[in-house]
């Protein structure tokens, strides 16, 4: 994937630290735009830290960091001062530095003179750069070693290393800088009340000797390749207007962050996909991809259709123990370097997902209603049938009509499906569930991946396939609600584990199983109660594991924690089973913790119960912003709002049940087939007009596509 572009996406990470993030490369630094290796911080491109240090000094004197602001997604403003060396407080000195990602950095630094006399400065940024890859700073362990070497010529500082057979470099040139083999420094006099400025260019290079593409500056009054994508991106989705002013900045924040985490092939600019999330994720993922792209299909159904294009083109083609790929399967992970690609297991694309595939399917389902062209559709159809066969071939290990999954190496993840912390699946009283684990969220997937094709071969006549794809999710359904339901605790199972016992921890997953519709109606309320329970409801959200639990830790990653993308799931499964008032209290739990993260939902927060924490409490290392996250308010509301098309159809249904306090919601420019349309919702009525000819709107709930299936089945024997 290397070479791949995006628009951007810039957030906090940590205390006093700002990112950028503009496709393969991103940025992290401290409140005055130093970058220190001690620290997560970096400039990054294609998974290698390209600068691990980048510090500034004027007269030898680091900045005092006064403001810092992202400006746009990928370009910020540091704002700080220089202290004084007679002991004042005050300095005449302000140092502004506008930094700018695209391919390394671009970073203008501008020293404001306040005093009434000259100031004589030497302005320095000292450079350091270690090539670790991603992993290794993520996770503090940095490893290699390389041997460096660096050389100073004129206005250009040129470092290079070596690693096994590795060769990497970076440029970082000023022009009229005086370069040495540590820093590029200015000696220059600001004139009272005056200003002077420099340029500092970062560029890696390919294979530690060509340059990569210069960065693109724009001309005098033109914009740039990465604002006039941001403007491109703007152009096209819905504008809204809601009641609620801080429920319609959430959803706003939404089209933003979702607009900064696109992300496009140069070989197929057509196709645009959803990176998992800033800063760490700024890449294709099987899992992540597709349930963003899912829920944001209401603000741009090309999301859905690039994702699914670009994960067909990589689907696995052999069987591959280190990568673990296997024929038809859905990749869960792509990254560039070198060493990324060992701890994947030796290639830039590893396979070790146990949901992607079914998820890959039952999105082909949703994305088959919107209007895409036949021949588009057509083309795709191949792969799901691949995709299916996997779920037969490889995803059933045992024939039992599961879907389990185990790790083919021991480099691979122990876990596989989203809960994918080694210790994200265990019983109640704490211990460990042991492989091969049939979890039962994965059940609900291939249950609607089966209905998928059903409906799929129904629409193309094909009725003998339809009836198999049918009789299989029945049949999975059935077994399912035999196996994993527990009648004495009133909550279906997390998984069975390798000795097919069920693993009866109340954990949030069973909640994603509802909105497939495999779960028996009469369990429903007796779940959606355990769901909506003190120990399994925070008041932010329901939790990832209830907290009566062995294994609950309200500050875990996924025993405890509340998932903003979770809730949202289950909240739609809610619905589809008749919960309004749970959907309802859900929904506004998450808008209003995003009120206190400036209307953007992190990719989790701790699971501490309201009643104890009047805020929510961050969790310390979450993305932000992370793609589920970013579409969980516009799926929130499309939930809410009943909003289903079916183009195929013709038809556009909606069911409103907004909550008072949401006011009332206008939409414009909302995509719909070849058309956009404009919604407008007050209360529990819907308008909408704009539609595409031959379309119907209609107030209610859409018939599911299996029951028009099972419908037409029993006309015909009629």
């Amino acid at each position: 994937m290397a070479g791949w572009n995006a628009d951007t996406a810039a957030g906090p990470l940590g205390s006093g630290s700002v990112t950028l993030v503009e496709g393969s490369s991103f940025c992290i630094s401290s409140a005055n735009g130093d970058i220190h290796p001690e620290y997560p911080h970096g400039v990054f491109y294609e998974d290698t830290r390209i600068l691990s240090g980048w510090n500034l000094t004027v007269n030898g004197e680091p900045l005092q960091p006064l403001a810092a602001k992202a400006k746009e997604p990928y370009r910020a403003l540091f704002v700080g001062r220089v202290p004084r060396s007679d002991g004042h407080a005050d300095s005449p000195l302000v140092v502004e530095r506008l930094r700018e990602v695209g391919t390394g950095i671009l970073e203008q630094i501008t020293v404001r003179n306040y005093s009434s006399a000259a100031a004589e400065c030497v302005v320095s940024i000292r450079v350091e750069a270690d090539f670790a890859d991603l992993f290794e700073v993520k996770e503090a362990r940095i490893q290699r070693r390389w041997d460096e070497s660096r050389e100073a010529d004129g206005d250009a500082l040129t470092i290079r290393a070596v690693w096994q057979d590795v060769r990497k470099s970076v440029v970082v040139s000023a022009s009229g800088a005086n370069a040495s083999p540590e820093a590029l420094t200015y000696l220059t006099v600001v004139p009272p009340h005056g200003q002077w400025s420099a340029t500092f260019m970062v560029t890696p290079t390919v294979d530690g000797s060509a340059p990569v593409a210069p960065f693109d500056r724009p001309k005098e009054g033109e914009m740039s390749p990465r604002d006039l994508r941001r403007q491109e991106w703007v152009s096209k989705i819905p504008v809204l207007h809601m009641g609620n002013r801080s429920i319609e900045r959430t959803l706003r924040r939404s089209y933003d962050d979702l607009g900064a985490l696109r992300i496009e092939d140069p070989d197929h600019p057509e196709r645009i996909v959803v990176a998992a999330g800033a800063p760490w994720f700024m890449t294709l993922f099987g899992r992540d991809s597709l349930w963003a792209s899912l829920m944001a299909l209401p603000v741009d159904p090309s999301l859905a259709f690039g994702t699914l294009q670009t994960l067909a083109g990589r689907q696995g083609s052999t069987v591959d123990e280190m990568s673990e790929e296997e024929p038809g399967k859905i990749l869960h992970e792509v990254r560039f370097d070198v060493s990324s690609g060992l701890a994947l297991g030796g290639k830039s694309a590893y396979y070790g997902s146990v949901d992607a595939t079914p998820l890959f399917v039952a999105l082909f389902g949703e994305v088959s209603r919107w209007g895409f062209a036949a021949e588009s559709i057509s083309a795709l159809l191949p792969h799901v049938d691949r995709a299916l066969d996997w779920i037969r071939d490889y995803g059933d290990k045992d024939g039992d009509g599961f879907v389990e999954y185990e790790r083919l190496n021991d480099r691979g993840l122990i876990n596989q499906g989203w809960k994918d912390s080694w210790d994200g699946i265990n019983f109640a009283d704490g211990t460990i569930a042991e492989p091969p684990i049939a979890l039962c969220e994965v059940q609900a997937y291939v249950y609607g991946a089966y209905l998928a094709r059903s409906w799929i071969a129904f629409d193309a006549g094909d009725q003998g396939l339809a009836a198999e794809y049918r009789d299989r999710a029945a049949l999975l359904k059935k077994r399912f609600n035999e196996q994993f339901w527990l009648p004495d605790r009133g909550y279906y199972a997390v998984a069975l584990d390798g000795k097919k016992r069920p693993v009866d921890a109340c954990a949030s997953n069973m909640g994603q199983c509802l909105v497939f519709g495999i779960i028996d109606d009469d369990k429903a309320p007796l779940m959606a109660e355990r769901l909506m329970s003190r120990e399994m409801f925070s008041g932010w959200g329901v939790r990832t594991l209830a907290s009566d639990m062995g294994a609950y830790n309200p500050a875990s990653y996924h025993n405890g924690s509340v998932w903003p993308h979770d809730n949202a799931i289950i909240a739609a499964g809610l619905l589809r089973y008749g919960f309004v008032e749970h959907v309802q209290r859900i929904s506004t739990a998450l808008f209003e913790a995003a009120e206190y993260s400036e209307g953007r939902l992190p990719e989790l927060f701790c699971g501490f119960s309201r009643e104890h924490f009047d805020e929510p409490v961050p969790y310390p290392t979450a993305c932000s912003p992370q793609a589920w996250a970013a579409t969980t308010p516009i799926f929130l509301i499309k939930t809410l709002m009943g909003y289903y098309a079916d183009v195929a159809r013709g038809g556009l249904w909606m069911d409103p049940v907004l909550p008072q306090s949401y006011g009332d919601l206008h939409i414009t420019n909302a995509p719909m087939a070849n058309s956009r349309i404009t919604i407008d919702i007050s209360a529990s009525s819907a308008t909408v007009t704009g539609l595409p000819e031959g379309m119907v709107f209609h107030h209610g709930t859409r018939p599911r596509a299996a029951e028009l299936v099972e419908r037409a089945r029993l006309r015909g024997k009629a």
